[in-house]
């Protein structure tokens, strides 16, 4: 009997081990825009920092949104984290205008690029890490390039697009209605004219609502194959093969566009990191499914690629 309990005894002491995390985590103020969450690995003198920038919308630091809540963000966070780099991943200043009901209608994407600037000029002031990273998720993905160059040290992104903002928007009507293409076009002729606009069909008014016009405009002036060529440091591209919103094509075309990065194509993994064995109902449900594990070859990828010398 003993016996058995000593056994029953050290298991159950193996697996607190190895639930128990390798980094402390603490909240970081950045500015009075910005709150995030630092996570510093356990017993690593000056870490490399891996600063995480969200997807597009009210995305926050986690990678949720208002019925999309898979904490995606997080598990590559902690993930990387003990693997002893240390992460940052912030809240965007749209999700604290949100909770705090006051949401500034003159909003850019510029201040995207502004804040995540202000992420990496922080923590480089600090000289508590070895190195900076950016990884970029989606929209992350364009908003950390242009944040990354010349100051950070290596750059990540993950289901990054490869064209404006107009173009992929274009491509994605025209998928669902080409007869609306034409007219897609013309709206968008308007905007890089810097001209707002009332002539676009009806069917696209949320697109093209006059509120979110200047944000459009501002956003499709960056091409993320001309912006990725400006890069001078190491980087990674890396696509899913069940990724909904962004394809396979457009991670090559990165690559092809920078002449110097790595990429890595994971096979079944979608947009929110989760591996999907099924089909498209799956993958999408998985959007809103938090008790998904995140693709450990990705996590394996990315420290691999992060710690490497």
């Amino acid at each position: 009997m003993k016996y058995y309990i000593a056994v029953l005894f050290l298991c159950f002491s193996s697996m607190l081990n190895a639930q128990k995390p390798k980094f402390v985590a603490q909240e970081v103020a950045v500015n009075k825009l910005i709150d995030g969450t630092l996570l510093v690995p356990n017993d690593v003198e000056k870490p490399i920092l891996a600063i995480i920038i969200a997807d597009y919308g009210p995305t926050d630091r986690n990678g949720n949104q208002n019925f999309s809540n898979n904490n995606s963000l997080k598990k590559l966070a902690e993930s990387l984290s003990n693997k002893g780099i240390a992460t940052f991943r912030y809240d965007k200043r749209i999700v604290k205008q949100i909770l705090k009901k006051k949401i500034d209608p003159n909003i850019s994407f510029d201040d995207f690029v502004s804040d995540a600037t202000a992420v990496i000029d922080y923590f480089k002031a600090q000289e508590s890490y070895s190195k900076i990273y950016v990884i970029g998720h989606g929209q992350g993905s364009l908003v950390g390039m242009l944040a990354a160059k010349d100051k950070a040290d290596g750059f990540i992104s993950l289901a990054g697009a490869s064209k404006s903002i107009d173009a992929v928007i274009t491509e994605q009507i025209t998928a669902m209605d080409p007869s609306l293409e034409a007219d897609t076009k013309k709206a968008f002729e308007s905007l890089k004219q810097g001209q707002l606009t009332t002539n676009y069909p009806q069917a696209l008014g949320s697109i093209f609502r006059a509120d979110v016009q200047p944000f459009i405009m501002n956003w499709m002036q960056y091409n993320p194959q001309d912006i990725i060529k400006s890069l001078d440091m190491p980087i990674l591209i890396i696509n899913g093969t069940k990724d909904l919103q962004v394809s396979v094509d457009e991670a090559k075309i990165l690559n092809q566009s920078s002449g110097k990065s790595e990429i890595e194509i994971i096979k079944n993994m979608n947009h929110v990191l989760f591996i999907i064995p099924g089909d498209e109902l799956e993958n999408s449900k998985s959007y809103n499914e938090s008790f998904r594990k995140i693709s450990e070859e990705l996590v394996t990828i990315v420290s691999s690629f992060i710690l490497k010398k």
